[in-house]
């Protein structure tokens, strides 16, 4: 049977909204959603948070995580990138004996990513010959109409080939939700990576970045909550 590890990236120093990642969404942590979700799947051997923060490693703690490590300084800078993360976290458990056949990346920003859609993108993992999925959500207007504003305040289409297409003969296009990504990790290891997506319901997508973001997603929240 594959072994499974969910790491949750959540360090400190988020400088749009300060401690963000501890900071009560709905009355919660918002950390803790995606801590929950996890361990709700029963997919994962380990569900870990990668972080340098003390209070956010007694949250997740608190919540159900494990912290076997604290994250480095060289890994919680802010030129440390996402994959300078999870190398660490896989080397530094590859170090304590313990190698995973799966590992899935989950943001710690990602209080609507649903059960199902976890399971779902897993499943397709295991299934295919792709060494990385992830999920994706259809642009909500077609870019293919998206238009250039220059300094002046004049505008010009981008594709003006597509001026007088109808919205319903545009080929359809997608983009990344940036919640999780579920990798094999030898191919991730060796850097040759085929990649596959597999489209979501975009209430379960919202980036939070700003105090306005944080509202949209308590909003959507409510309403995947009253499905």
């Amino acid at each position: 049977m594959a072994k499974n590890l969910c790491i949750i990236p959540a360090r400190g120093g988020s400088k749009r909204i300060p401690r963000k990642n501890v900071k009560l969404f709905l009355g919660k942590p918002m950390v803790a959603y995606s801590i929950e979700t996890a361990l709700s799947c029963d997919l994962f051997d380990e569900v870990m948070v990668s972080t340098d923060d003390r209070e956010i490693a007694e949250v997740a703690i608190r919540y159900g995580a494990k912290i076997p490590f604290m994250r480095s300084p060289e890994t919680a800078n802010d030129f440390a990138t996402t994959a300078d993360v999870l190398k660490e976290v896989i080397s530094r458990y590859h170090e304590l004996g313990r190698d995973f056949d799966n590992f899935c990346c989950f943001y710690a920003t990602a209080p609507l990513v649903e059960k199902r859609d976890l399971i779902s993108t897993y499943d397709r993992l295991t299934n295919s010959d792709f060494g990385c999925i992830y999920p994706v959500v259809q642009f909500s207007y077609p870019i293919w109409r998206c238009l250039d504003l220059a300094q002046d305040g004049s505008m010009k289409r981008h594709w003006p080939e597509y001026e007088n297409s109808r919205s319903q003969d545009l080929p359809k296009t997608y983009h990344d939700t940036g919640t999780f990504y579920w990798y094999k990790t030898r191919e991730w290891l060796s850097g040759v990576i085929k990649a596959g997506g597999i489209e979501v319901n975009e209430i379960t997508v919202q980036d939070i970045d700003t105090e306005t973001d944080w509202k949209l997603a308590e909003m959507k929240y409510k309403l995947l909550k009253r499905e």
